[in-house]
């Protein structure tokens, strides 16, 4: 864990690098395409005085000045698995927006899917030693929570303290200045495969660029898509994209639950393809211009001209029904629906005050899938677009751009993590002596 906390520390500090020169790249890495934004950030006030950084450390403002889409190549199920191909992808995509903004960038700011992410929830307690709370109660609360055994090959990619309580007052969200005795946290801790995140960041290193930030593209969606009442009572964010389907759930303007499927809108284009038997990029026109899940009376009526340059007659102009291309994509629908229903159902979704859930995403643009995620998740669904920000093209402002226009309000106004706060030295120490007492224990 001490490598990691340095290691987030100095993309902490990169990011603040970033900030200070004025302009930050954002960096979405997709398993159907690669978005890159350009933020210039505004304002006397881009920091505090003391430089920290934080979410009460003064709000930036800023404005997106490029923005360029390419994509994806070298990605599957939101993981790198042909380094030089993602690699050549991301510099098409920072180079596009670079020109768009005449100015160039070395800080990037990246969100990813994928990598199987496991959610946990931690606690502690401590006494005050004066009866303020300050910034190093914060840290020794934070250094007091036990982390759990989750595994070789895992790292810890976000750990945000989400509810304070002082002298069993809860519902705090920053108790930094406030009087007491006792200082409680709850915090989540997000964890990923590791060589995931290393891939990712050696290719961005490959394109010589500085990594500033790291971000779970579920965190960055429910970010954006969620309003505020939303992130308040509790709810889910399902960003649909290519290759993966992201699940995040927000409580008290905090992401408290986070987890993938490996499934997403690539599937339902590759069941086209071999239901209909034609190329891919047919099948891609076929499932955005007529497809959806929904039946009804003249689907039966309704005839789809399928195409194709084969170069046989006969075949290239063949055609079916609507009704058969719904029936072809329903199934993968479902099984992707019922898949975030087992998701939600172990987080113990159906506990929370609100249960909105909300829906985004390039995949979720399929005419009529709010109404079946209604039937099929049993609980209030609607479709989320991403918040509006200055200076954000008009073609970045659907569903599938959520998770990058989430990030870049993340790199204006970063929510506290674990790293923010200086770690007593001695925390390392008493958890490996704890942790070797415990192994003793159990096979001794």
């Amino acid at each position: 864990m001490t490598d990691l906390y340095q290691t987030q520390r100095a993309m902490r500090q990169m990011r603040r690098q970033a900030m200070q020169r004025g302009v930050v790249a954002i960096l979405d890495v997709g398993s159907s395409k690669i978005a890159c934004l350009i933020l210039r950030f505004d304002g006397p006030g881009r920091l505090d005085q003391d430089g920290s950084v934080g979410s009460l450390a003064g709000q930036s403002g800023f404005r997106v000045i490029g923005a360029n889409t390419t994509r994806s190549r070298g990605v599957q199920f939101g993981e790198i698995f042909a380094m030089q191909e993602t690699e050549r992808a991301i510099r098409t995509a920072v180079q596009g927006a670079q020109k768009m903004a005449a100015v160039r960038v070395d800080h990037v700011i990246a969100c990813f899917s994928g990598a199987h992410p496991r959610s946990y929830g931690l606690n502690a307690q401590v006494e005050l030693e004066g009866q303020e709370v300050t910034e190093n109660e914060v840290a020794r609360v934070l250094a007091a929570c036990e982390i759990p055994e989750y595994g070789g090959g895992r790292e810890v990619l976000h750990a945000q303290p989400i509810n304070f309580a002082l002298d069993h007052r809860s519902g705090l969200s920053d108790p930094r200045g406030q009087m007491g005795h006792s200082l409680e946290v709850d915090m989540h801790m997000l964890t990923v495969d590791a060589p995931i995140v290393q891939n990712l960041v050696q290719c961005i290193k490959r394109c010589d660029l500085e990594l500033a930030g790291i971000a779970s593209s579920a965190y960055a969606s429910g970010f954006s898509a969620l309003v505020e009442d939303e992130q308040e009572l509790g709810s889910a964010c399902i960003d649909m994209g290519g290759g993966s389907t992201s699940i995040s759930v927000f409580m008290k303007k905090h992401m408290i639950y986070a987890d993938a499927v490996r499934m997403g809108g690539d599937h339902i284009t590759s069941d086209i393809s071999m239901g209909l038997s034609v190329p891919t990029a047919n099948a891609e026109r076929i499932k955005t211009f007529c497809g959806g899940v929904q039946a009804t009376g003249a689907d039966d009526r309704d005839m789809i001209d399928i195409g194709g340059d084969t170069g046989d007659w006969e075949h290239d102009r063949r055609t079916v029904s609507r009704a058969e291309l719904i029936g072809v994509m329903r199934p993968r629908v479902e099984e992707i629906l019922e898949e975030v229903r087992a998701r939600l159902d172990a987080a113990g979704f159906e506990h929370l005050p609100s249960q909105q859930i909300v829906l985004t995403g390039g995949s979720s643009q399929i005419m009529g899938l709010d109404g079946l995620a209604a039937r099929i998740l049993g609980h209030q669904v609607r479709l989320g677009r991403p918040l509006r920000v200055h200076g954000l093209p008009q073609s970045a402002t659907g569903p599938s751009f959520a998770s990058a226009v989430g990030l870049c309000l993340l790199a204006a106004h970063p929510q506290d993590e674990w790293w923010d706060f200086e770690v007593p030295v001695d925390k390392h120490t008493r958890g490996g002596f704890r942790r070797a007492v415990r192994w003793f224990k159990e096979n001794w």
